[in-house]
Order: C-alpha cells, then sequence, then structure tokens
C-alpha cells in the first residue's frame, strides 16, 4: 500500500486530476457511490489514435483513484454514431458508395468495408477491438442504441422544457446566417433518411414533438426513440445528463464547445464533469491530425513497430502541449520507455508515483533487465543484416552467454518491432557517406586500433581508444565531428549508438569487418 503522504505529494498529473475531480464532485459523488468517466468517439472516420489516448490517459486516471478512495469506477466510452456523414474520408475504399450515402446517420451508411451492417457498426468495432487488445476496462456506448431504445427520452423531454433558454445560450456564439438556420433538435428526414439541419418552426412540449419544414412541406416528428438526435453542444451535455458523468477530457480544439455544454448541464439542473483539456497531435509537418485525412501514424502502424506500453507513455507524457506524432517518434519513444524502466529499478516511493511506467503499467512495473536500447538494437539489426527474431537471438547469445528467451519476453518483441521498424522507416532513408582520402586514413586508423582489442575488454577502454585515435587523426579540437564520420560511413546516420559498448556487443572482429566494408 502506497504511503498517504505520498499520495498527498505526487504531482504526477493523473493524480492531479483525479483529485481534483473528487475535490469537486465529492457530494455528488459519495451520494452516487461511484465513480463515472467518459470518453468520446467520433466514428465519421476509422479509429484514431487521438481516441485512444482518451482511453488510455482516463484509465490512468482510475488507476490514479484506486488509491484515493474505495469507490468503484467505470469507464464509459461513447460512440456518436447517430451523426451525419458530412465527407467522405481519405484513406476508405468504395469512396463512391459513402457518396450516395451523406448527411445519413453513420449507422444507416453502408460498410464501404463490406463486413458489418453500417460504416458505423464497422468503425466501433475497430475500436473495440482494439480496446480489448489493449486489456481496457470499459463499458461501450453506442449513441444510435441510446436514441432509438429510449434511453435518452427522458432528457431529451429536458432539453424540449428548457428549449428556449437553451437557444439563448447557443445564438449568441453564432453568425447572423447560422443563428436563422440553428435548432437543438436534428430531425431525421422520413423521406431520404438525412440527419437535417434545419430551423424548427414549432415545438410541441405537451406532445413532445417538433414541427419542421423540408423541401416546402410541414412534417411533425418525436424527439423520441431515435427521430431527432441533438446538435453537438447540446448533445454533449445531455449526454452527461443521462450518464451522469463526473469526468471527460477532450482536446484544446473542443474547449469552446465544453463551456457551453457546460451552462446547458447547469440550466437543465445538474453539474458540468470535472474537465481536463489536452493538447492535440500534429503531424511531421506540424498539420492537426485528421480522422478523415488519415495523416500521422495510425494506432495499428505504432503497434507495427512498438509495443502498446510505448504508445502509452507517449499519450502519458506531457498531455497538455501539443506533439508531432509520426513514424520517426517511435523509436525514441521506445528508449523512453526503457530508460524508465531501468530507472525504476532505484526509485523510492514518491519517485515511482512521479515515474511514467507507473502509470503505463497500471502500478505494477516490469523487472526486467534492459540488454540494450533501441536505437542500439537497430544499429545491431543493420550491421548482422538479421531478417528474422531467431537470427538476432542467436546473435545476441553469441556476446550475452547463458541468455535465456523466457526470461526477457519485452526484449524478444522489441527485437521483432526493430527488425520492421528497420526495414519500413529506417533503410528508406539510410544516407551512407563515402569517406574521402583524409577520412579513409581516420578510419583505417581505427581499424588499426581495433587490431589491439578482443571481445573480453569493457566496453569504457575500447571507447577510450576511439576517442585517442580521433584526437590523434585531425579530430582533437571536435570529437563529435569524428564520431559523426563513423556514424555516417557505418550506420548512415548522424547519430548512432556509444561505439564502445556497441564493439563489445557486436564483437571486434565483425566491427573491423564492417567499417573495411563501409569504406570499400
Amino acid at each position: 500500500m502506497i504511503k498517504k503522504e505520498n499520495l498527498d505529494k505526487t504531482s504526477a498529473w493523473p493524480f492531479v486530476e483525479a483529485k481534483k475531480m473528487l475535490r469537486e464532485r465529492k457530494k455528488i459523488i459519495e451520494k452516487k457511490g461511484k465513480i463515472i468517466l467518459q470518453t468520446g468517439y467520433g466514428p465519421s472516420g476509422l479509429p484514431h489514435i487521438g481516441t485512444f489516448g482518451e482511453v488510455a490517459r482516463t484509465s490512468m486516471i482510475v488507476n490514479a483513484l484506486k488509491y484515493l478512495t474505495d469507490l468503484p469506477t467505470e469507464i464509459i466510452t461513447f460512440s456518436d454514431d447517430m451523426d451525419g456523414l458530412r465527407k467522405v474520408p481519405d484513406n476508405v475504399p468504395n469512396k463512391e458508395l459513402l457518396e450516395k450515402n451523406l448527411h445519413k446517420p453513420l449507422t444507416n451508411v453502408p460498410d464501404p468495408f463490406g463486413k458489418f451492417k453500417s460504416f458505423g457498426e464497422h468503425n466501433n468495432q475497430m475500436l473495440k477491438n482494439f480496446l480489448d487488445n489493449f486489456n481496457f476496462n470499459y463499458k461501450f456506448k453506442s449513441s444510435s442504441e441510446l436514441y432509438k431504445s429510449g434511453f435518452f427520452n427522458t432528457s431529451l423531454q429536458v432539453i424540449l422544457e428548457n428549449y428556449d433558454e437553451i437557444m439563448n445560450i447557443i445564438l449568441p456564439t453564432l453568425g447572423k446566417e447560422r443563428q436563422k438556420t440553428y435548432s437543438p433538435f436534428l430531425p431525421i428526414c422520413p423521406d431520404s433518411g438525412h440527419v437535417l439541419e434545419i430551423p424548427v418552426k414549432e415545438i410541441n412540449k405537451e406532445k413532445s414533438k417538433i414541427i419542421f419544414e423540408n423541401n416546402g412541406k410541414y412534417l411533425e416528428k418525436s424527439i423520441f426513440d431515435g427521430n431527432c438526435k441533438l446538435q453537438w453542444k447540446v448533445d454533449w451535455a445531455m449526454r452527461w445528463y443521462a450518464l451522469d458523468v463526473d469526468f471527460e477530457m477532450y482536446g484544446k480544439d473542443l474547449i469552446e464547445s465544453a463551456i457551453l455544454s457546460t451552462k446547458i448541464i447547469k440550466l437543465i439542473g445538474k453539474i458540468n464533469p470535472s474537465g481536463f483539456a489536452y493538447e492535440l497531435f500534429l503531424d511531421e509537418k506540424g498539420e492537426k491530425i485528421s480522422k478523415s485525412k488519415g495523416n500521422g501514424i495510425t494506432i495499428d502502424q505504432w503497434l507495427e513497430y512498438a509495443s502498446p506500453e510505448s504508445l502509452s507513455l507517449y499519450m502519458y507524457q506531457n498531455p497538455k502541449r501539443a506533439k508531432k506524432l509520426y513514424k520517426e517518434i517511435v523509436s525514441k519513444t521506445v528508449d523512453e520507455y526503457l530508460e524508465f524502466l531501468e530507472k525504476a529499478k532505484n526509485q523510492d516511493e514518491l519517485q515511482i508515483l512521479m515515474n511514467p511506467v507507473w502509470h503505463v503499467h497500471n502500478s505494477n512495473i516490469p523487472k526486467e533487465e534492459m540488454i540494450m536500447s533501441f536505437s542500439m538494437l537497430l544499429n545491431l539489426v543493420e550491421t548482422s543484416n538479421a531478417d528474422n527474431k531467431d537470427l538476432l537471438w542467436k546473435f545476441v547469445k553469441k556476446y550475452k552467454k547463458n541468455i535465456s528467451v523466457k526470461d526477457f519476453p519485452i526484449f524478444d518483441k522489441l527485437i521483432g518491432y526493430a527488425i520492421k521498424y528497420f526495414d519500413d522507416v529506417i533503410k528508406i532513408k539510410k544516407k551512407y557517406k563515402k569517406p574521402n582520402d583524409n577520412e579513409k586514413l581516420a578510419l583505417k586508423a581505427l581499424i588499426k586500433t581495433l587490431d589491439k582489442c578482443n571481445d573480453e575488454m569493457p566496453p569504457e577502454d575500447i571507447q577510450t581508444l576511439i576517442y585517442t585515435t580521433g584526437k590523434e587523426n585531425g579530430y582533437s579540437k571536435n570529437l563529435r565531428d569524428w564520431f559523426k564520420l563513423i556514424y555516417e560511413v557505418v550506420f548512415g546516420d548522424e547519430n548512432g549508438p556509444r561505439m564502445g559498448f556497441f564493439i563489445s556487443f557486436f564483437g571486434v572482429k565483425e566491427t573491423k569487418d564492417l567499417i573495411k566494408n563501409k569504406i570499400k
């Protein structure tokens, strides 16, 4: 059990947010006897890495809550799948099929992949499959199901009762043209099946109906049982109200929406959830990552190259700072993950609470020893020409006697990731330097230096000899350029591993042969 004084002292953001929620909603939570946290998903495109980020981060807050309260917790993952399809995503097949079904609720749009009854159901299932594979503990809820089943009916009636006051909250935030057409209720057209964004002509609170005009024809619709859905900001407030949500995080771009939804839920009689606005993910060009564009890196791509835990680490770090998210960021994050695992072995309780891997692993940090960094492993993949795990393990065992694969499950997976990442991401960007005559002489001097070394020498002794060789061959004023030369010629990159360690692991003879081949 963690000491209370350390729980009080820690400034790790999941604890900060959990404490804030318990303060803000103390009476409500105690009366209810449970804590409900919500994450939102817009299934207009394939599941988005930002959606995973919301569930991962919310799960970290739930983990913190376990140490702060005995009350049970529940994460709702809510899919707004009754929303109308506004545009065709760039990264799906059968675009013509979607084009024909624009403006229909996502659960009424055919699945372009041909696997499910609807596009909404397909994207929902993709999200659930991933969250299940990651062992997240959540309850999935579908907007379409809750609207059509009547679950939202009571809350919809409350919205209708407060129609004029809600309009007074929303209208001042809209432009003059939009004010003319805005309505909190979006009827589903009985003819086209479209979600209609048109003004309501009349409301009937007693009969729970709205009257609207479409194509010159006046229609009367019940607000219940999926005949209508609510506009986004009103829908968000209604969802908080109906599901009794205590906490929800959201992207920085939704702060204004959250402010309006907060005003609406207070109007209809409840307190808004505790909130947390995170910064958005950017692609390599600094543009916002979009579901429809498919820019940046996808969940599936990350998991081809690295562990789910490394992705969780990326989500944990600096959630209120905008971060670029692209393939090259993966190797850096994996190395940070391994470094945090190593640090945890010598940390006290308060330091461990501040260590990201405590939150990534739900407070159960693996004890596995680190054999080498991911970047070092990538260099080994290249220099050994290994194209499968067994070959690379044989190489590792050659220099790490009596090592057992079963004792290193993290490293075993890391080897597979390294081979895939090197082939897909690193290899195509390699630019090997062709050394000039003076540089060749310096590298040949390095080969002669390695003649004095053997595989039993400590890595630091080898490193010292490499330093000396550089100083004696024209790099005394800038040893950084010396190592840059080695890296560019041998590894095709400006940066590389600590050479003493690399050589002691890769082998002296193998390193000499490698440099000779690169010089040729």
